[in-house]
């Protein structure tokens, strides 16, 4: 008989996203003429910019030509799209990369839950409260969480680091030893970022206790304020204990092209049971070459136009776009008399909900009332019940429908 990989019974029902989508469709087939307007998943509404576009062609008609045609790419990406990342996004900060510490992939998503395979189960693992779940799901899966506590609605084996308001919504530093440190800024759910020294403490904590920071760095492009890292290697030392998580999915429109990348610096060590240090560099080498085929060519070929003068004025667009709905959600609902925080250097509004409601009553209630859906706190951790998320990812004018739906529908 075959066995099943316990662990997967340790996690909650269902993944939170595909709770929503069972709750909107269930909704939905209840009052089919509801007109929901959703600012919940993280889902993208602006299409691919035209120099991307125009790229993925090109690089489609290459592999329809004997001449150009290209099959296996190498799995860590190709060269030429890694040339533009170290060019623009790392060496104008003053950071250098070499070719092989950056691997392109299909997804941040993917790299931060496949990451985790190439630490032991034995390692002590922090996160954010509340939190982005993949980074729990996926060492849950592992085997590295223990038992789910029902009442605290955390699992016995993590360190959780709360964001609350009493802290800004910014976590403390451990203050036990941790392994495995998950950090995400600007943050999903909540919005908000770390100063340059706030960071450095972080940094200064993991090279003292050999820790690994995973940095889920997707939304470093959304950064409006000064004095904000947009990548932890700007900060002295992160090179020695960070690994860094990027993604084109929501700056350029690839959440349904798929591409994204890792920074992997070779300093980066861990260690084996007899205390002798290894390269997590070679590591994930060896687990990408063994797990991963690679990006294909046409969607690496369309990344790379990014970084054209063309396709950096219009995913500058983009985002000045995202960003004008996070200030007219974050603004209409201030004026409407909820409590806010983010959607200034992130494309995420992290709102408290009214009256002490729970988050998924809230959710089921602004469904219900003013056909708007967002994401609830709880399904991000303990903290973040009594919390609620909206995503600037939808159309301006659904945007503005729903806010205006909320000001006159709800009661804040």
């Amino acid at each position: 008989m075959a066995l099943m990989n316990e662990n997967y019974q340790r996690l909650p029902g269902s993944y939170l996203f595909s709770e929503i989508a069972r709750r909107i469709n269930q909704f939905k087939s209840e009052n089919p003429n509801a007109d929901i307007i959703r600012l919940g998943i993280g889902d993208v509404t602006r299409p691919l910019p035209p120099a991307v576009t125009e790229a993925m062609k090109k690089a489609v008609d290459e592999m329809g030509k004997a001449e150009t045609f290209r099959g296996y790419g190498p799995e860590q990406g190709y060269d030429f799209l890694i040339e533009k990342i170290i060019e623009n996004d790392y060496r104008p900060r003053g950071v250098d990369l070499s070719l092989d510490e950056v691997y392109v992939s299909d997804g941040a998503k993917s790299d931060t839950a496949n990451f985790q395979e190439i630490f032991g189960i034995g390692n002590i693992m922090a996160v954010t409260d509340p939190v982005y779940p993949v980074y729990v799901d996926s060492n849950v899966m592992a085997g590295r969480t223990g038992n789910f506590n029902g009442e605290k609605g955390q699992y016995e084996s993590i360190i959780y680091l709360p964001c609350t308001e009493e802290n800004g919504m910014k976590p403390s530093l451990p203050t036990t030893h941790v392994d495995m440190i998950y950090l995400c800024f600007p943050n999903n759910p909540t919005g908000m970022t770390l100063t340059k020294e706030e960071l450095k403490e972080w940094v200064d904590y993991a090279r003292e206790n050999k820790s690994i920071i995973l940095y889920d760095s997707a939304y470093e492009a959304f950064i409006r304020e000064e004095g904000v890292p947009r990548t932890i290697f700007e900060i002295e030392g992160a090179r020695e204990v960070a690994v860094e998580f990027r993604s084109f999915s929501k700056t350029a429109g690839f959440t349904g092209t798929r591409c994204a990348y890792t920074v992997v610096p070779k300093e980066v060590m861990v260690y084996d049971s007899e205390g002798k240090a290894h390269s997590l560099n070679k590591l994930w080498l060896r687990r990408q070459t063994t797990k991963f085929n690679g990006v294909s060519y046409p969607v690496q070929a369309a990344a790379a136009a990014i970084y054209t003068p063309e396709g950096k004025q219009q995913v500058k667009e983009t985002i000045d776009y995202y960003m004008e709905n996070a200030r007219i959600i974050r603004e209409g609902l201030t004026e409407a008399g909820y409590e806010v925080f983010g959607g200034i250097n992130a494309p995420y509004i992290w709102m408290k909900t009214p009256k002490n409601m729970g988050s998924w009553e809230f959710f089921d209630k602004l469904m219900k009332e003013a056909n708007v859906v967002g994401t609830p706190g709880a399904g991000f951790g303990a903290n973040g019940e009594g919390y609620f998320r909206l995503t600037a990812f939808g159309t301006r004018e659904n945007t503005v429908k729903a806010i205006e739906r909320i000001k006159t529908k709800m009661e804040s």
